[in-house]
């Protein structure tokens, strides 16, 4: 940064010394380029000007160029010289949040005790950031409330979904409406502002990945083909998505119980390939062993794949499938006996 130092004595480019006070959040839209998030900077105070940051960011154009979108804690009134390295300090950036395929809105427990994070701790951990001095996280707790309290229009829940998530249970009306991705959460918004940013984007890659538009060609409505999705994704390794989701519409078609154990499973926050016999005899919406057809939501986060699977399913006969390997990989049969050998087959080799 001694060149531009020097630049600035000569030249007299508008900037401030030092590396500034408080503390301010500064994004970065995707395509930004340099200048742009110079004259962002400058409207936010953190540089006199944008020529301070573009001048010194050209005294490493490379790494400038590697901001990425998203964003940015920084302070007031820095030197154009400290934005840049500020910005290039991983530990700037705030709000990043990932959510995988599968993730359902609450923690879960795994057969050993083990506990995954869920979708709403996810949301509550990339709100957290200090500014000033005070926490900006909102806690699952307060996500949840708003998530209940709050009608499902105003949380940017999709016109193909409103009806099925207003009958849904309050504390469960967002499952599966947080698509698997990517994403930036500004700290310091409110609750209902941050899931309401998350369901829209989400519902538009939904959209964008054919939902809506195969379900023009179906017996099932979008929803329905999203509730479908997150059983797919559930049930199986990605490589037998397609087979599973055929077995979906065998079952439905024939009006055969789904028997799925990962339904069974949900309500109560496990996550295991088994279900006691108790619990398959607990009454309940999401009970395929007891009720037909589809639960009342999703019960987990489908990702793109199970999407593609469910509306582009593997043609075939099979009404039974059972993890047979340790990998994850199911066996298919089309009868009972079929099925009941490849479950004998499945236990022997300790699959489950």
């Amino acid at each position: 940064m001694g060149a531009y130092l020097l630049y600035r004595s000569l030249f007299g480019v508008p900037d401030y010394d030092g590396p500034g006070q408080g503390d301010v959040i500064v994004q970065v839209n995707a395509g930004d380029t340099t200048r742009a998030i110079a004259a962002e900077l400058a409207r936010e105070d953190v540089v006199r000007s944008a020529r301070a940051f573009t001048e010194a960011a050209a005294e490493d154009e490379e790494r400038a160029r590697s901001v990425q979108p998203g964003y940015y804690q920084l302070r007031l009134r820095m030197s154009g010289a400290d934005a840049v390295e500020l910005m290039l300090d991983p530990r700037s950036r705030v709000g990043q949040l990932e959510i995988k395929g599968g993730v359902q809105l609450d923690d879960t427990r795994g057969p050993d005790g083990s506990v995954t994070p869920g979708a709403l701790s996810l949301i509550s951990r990339a709100t957290c950031a200090t500014l000033n001095g005070a926490s900006t996280c909102i806690t699952p707790d307060q996500l949840r409330t708003a998530m209940a309290s709050t009608p499902p229009a105003q949380l940017g829940v999709p016109g193909w979904a409103l009806a099925d998530v207003a009958k849904a249970d309050p504390r469960r009306r967002l499952e599966g409406l947080f698509a698997p991705g990517r994403y930036d959460v500004r700290p310091g918004g409110s609750a209902r502002d941050v899931l309401r940013t998350l369901v829209t984007s989400s519902a538009a890659q939904y959209e964008t990945s054919g939902l809506t538009a195969a379900a023009q060609q179906s017996t099932f409505s979008p929803y329905q083909l999203l509730v479908i999705s997150s059983l797919v994704e559930k049930e199986g390794i990605t490589p037998d998505f397609g087979k599973i989701a055929q077995v979906m519409y065998n079952r439905l078609g024939d009006r055969v119980r789904l028997e799925l154990d990962s339904t069974v499973n949900y309500p109560l926050d496990l996550q295991s390939a088994r279900t006691s016999d108790a619990d398959r005899t607990r009454a309940g919406g999401y009970n395929s062993y007891l009720n037909y057809g589809l639960p009342p939501t999703p019960i987990g986060a489908p990702g793109q794949r199970a999407i593609q699977a469910t509306l582009h399913p593997e043609p075939g006969p099979w009404m039974f499938f059972v993890r047979c390997q340790k990998d994850g990989t199911s066996c298919f049969a089309t009868t009972l006996p079929e099925h009941q050998q490849n479950v004998r087959a499945a236990m022997a080799a300790g699959a489950f």
